[in-house]
């Protein structure tokens, strides 16, 4: 377990978090479902595999003192922001570029820093098992058993014959993006696929490798850089990284390469925490199905969200609303178009509205 390392992902905006999620205080770092930040409650649960000490963060420029400050037992000289946006797979690879100057041993676990685990305990077995395999040269996913049959998601489609919850990897025969709903509603009832959640594990040599295989221009970049300890590493990093390809680890690699396998998860709460909606289904209900601060008037109205900290609000014969006020914008949305509230910011970027962004 000593040459075991994580990588978390902080990079995103969480437009769907709109209004309260911002360029430089982003869903990551809020606490939307707890006391913890998202961030912070991802470090925590994997601090009993994987120490403070052995866990890196890429993010940008606008978190990463955010995010310093919130993490203060994570070395800061390993939370990173990248110069550019370059999506996750030159985000990977310059974190295995890291990893493998200061451990030639090293084998990652990449993590999401948005997500919720409601029993961590059991990812923990899980995720435990996934290392393992990585040691052995293993490139190994974790596949999320499909609750519902969710349009959103990309599918891990594995052998018919897959055992759930087992610790041992499985052959994935194939990689599926986000389906219509038909065929989603197939992928559910066949019971062999799974949703990507984006977790992934590998010796940080092994997916330089495939790097090198699938991704070569952005391989030959990473490869004249010096090592993390050298005196020249951020310059040089922020010279040469906005030329790398703008692509996924998914599509550039997982999607591509036979050596990946997948650990076919039992239930272990996860959710990806990807809307209002899907704050209001993780937290406690009244007995109308709303979720609102203490003494708002909810008043014949039923499963609406509320996050007002500062006003009474009054609700009458409403139902199935999202309400998400802050200093200078409120947003009114159905509950059921809460993943359109990324398409709020799209206008305002149009727009010219930066003071809201």
């Amino acid at each position: 377990m000593s040459h075991n390392y994580g990588l978390i992902l902080a990079g995103g905006r969480g437009t769907r978090f709109w209004p309260l999620s911002r360029k430089s205080h982003a869903k990551q770092v809020l606490k939307v479902v707890g006391e913890r930040s998202l961030i912070q409650a991802t470090v925590d649960r994997l601090r009993p595999l994987i120490p403070p000490e052995r866990l890196w963060i890429l993010t940008n420029e606008r978190l990463r003192d955010e995010i310093v400050r919130q993490l203060p037992e994570i070395p800061a000289t390993q939370i990173l922001a990248e110069p550019a946006q370059r999506n996750t797979a030159a985000a990977i690879g310059l974190a295995a570029h890291i990893l493998r100057s200061v451990d030639p041993e090293a084998v990652m676990g990449v993590f999401p820093s948005d997500h919720v685990i409601g029993k961590p305990a059991r990812f923990l077995e899980l995720v435990e098992a996934a290392y393992r395999s990585a040691g052995a040269d293993g490139m190994t996913v974790l596949g999320i058993y499909p609750r519902w049959a969710e349009t959103g998601y990309g599918y891990i489609e594995f052998p018919k014959n897959v055992e759930k919850g087992s610790l041992t990897p499985a052959p994935v025969r194939k990689f599926h993006e986000k389906p219509l709903d038909h065929i989603a509603r197939g992928y559910v009832e066949a019971g062999h696929f799974y949703w990507n959640a984006g977790m992934f594990f590998w010796r940080a040599a092994v997916i330089l490798e495939e790097l090198r295989r699938y991704l070569p221009a952005t391989a030959d970049l990473l490869e004249s850089l010096p090592g993390f300890a050298d005196p020249d590493f951020a310059a040089r990093v922020k010279e040469s990284f906005p030329k790398a390809e703008n692509i996924s680890i998914d599509c550039a690699v997982i999607e591509r390469s036979p050596r990946v396998t997948g650990i076919a998860c039992d239930d272990i709460g996860w959710s990806d925490l990807g809307s209002w909606n899907a704050v209001w289904e993780l937290l406690e209900h009244d007995s109308d199905g709303n979720v609102a601060p203490a003494g708002s008037v909810l008043h014949q109205s039923k499963g609406n969200y509320v996050s007002v900290p500062r006003k009474t609000v009054a609700l009458v014969g409403v139902r199935d609303l999202v309400v998400v006020e802050t200093d200078d914008a409120l947003l009114i949305a159905d509950r059921e178009s809460a993943q359109k509230v990324g398409d709020v910011v799209k206008f305002l970027e149009k727009n010219g509205r930066d003071d809201l962004l």
